[in-house]
């Protein structure tokens, strides 16, 4: 889902199980105030055509950003939206194309640092969340062509009390039937290596981490551990969301998004 016209280029990318079609509210909002703006499905997600068993990397499940990222033409300036565990595919990105993005937004984002291997975000998610958070989701593993991988697909109980709790009951509607089997990739390589995040590359592209206060599946504690992480995160706030802010606050998250855009070329 892309669009054309003036002002910065916003890349949308969405979280464990989910695709494109969640921001469906705030893409046009953005358009509207004079942006471009694409949404993207990452590898299995959304309508992408792949299963998630025939995905073999968390590099190849980040392909599809790093193709946009590659294929953005020389001086356009992105900025970058990652939500949930979309942040993940964000740092990925920053690392290869540090030069191209002109901020990068984390929405209640998992937020690596540099120096640090990404799994360390859901190492400490896992830490101080209950065994029963994923409540009716149905745990499985995928007989891929480098072994068996857990992944999960997100059940409609959990999607009403921690992610849509405070989004309409169509949102909610429209992501249960939506919603894909996903994989959070914590034994692959590349989520391991200490080395991938660099202060040069990813450590210089300017970063800004929304906290969602209201978010009852990613605690504002947890929120504020990661952008303590890497100092010199800029940190804004959103009241009254839950965890898919998207689609319980996208004119509040807009205002947010554009006065980023404003203050980063």
């Amino acid at each position: 889902m892309e669009g054309s016209g003036g002002g910065k280029h916003f890349i949308l990318v969405h979280g464990l199980c989910h695709g494109a079609w969640c921001w469906y509210k705030l893409a046009p909002m953005l358009r509207a105030a004079g942006h471009r703006v694409t949404a993207l499905d990452m590898a299995a997600s959304g309508a992408h055509p792949a299963r998630m068993d025939e995905v073999p990397s968390f590099e190849d499940y980040s392909q599809p950003l790093l193709d946009a990222l590659a294929a953005a033409p020389p001086g356009e300036r992105l900025v970058l939206v990652g939500h949930s565990l979309g942040g993940l595919n964000l740092a990925l990105a920053m690392e290869r194309f540090p030069r191209k993005v002109a901020a990068a937004v984390f929405l209640a984002a998992c937020m690596a640092c540099a120096g640090r291997h990404m799994g360390v975000t859901i190492e400490e998610f896992s830490r101080r969340t209950r065994s029963d958070f994923f409540m009716d989701s149905k745990s499985m593993v995928l007989n891929a062509d480098q072994g068996a991988r857990p992944a999960v697909a997100l059940g409609p109980k959990l999607l009403a009390a921690k992610l849509y709790d405070r989004s309409s009951v169509e949102d909610l509607m429209l992501a249960t039937l939506l919603v894909r089997p996903g994989c959070q990739f914590v034994d692959d390589p590349t989520m391991r290596d200490e080395a991938l995040l660099t202060d040069a590359n990813y450590g210089s592209v300017k970063k800004v981490y929304v906290v969602l206060k209201d978010d009852a599946s990613n605690s504002e504690e947890m929120q504020r551990w990661m952008v303590d992480l890497s100092p010199g995160t800029e940190a804004e706030e959103l009241a009254g969301a839950d965890h898919m802010a998207m689609c319980s606050k996208p004119r509040e998250l807009c205002d947010v998004l554009l006065r980023i855009a404003d203050k980063y070329d």
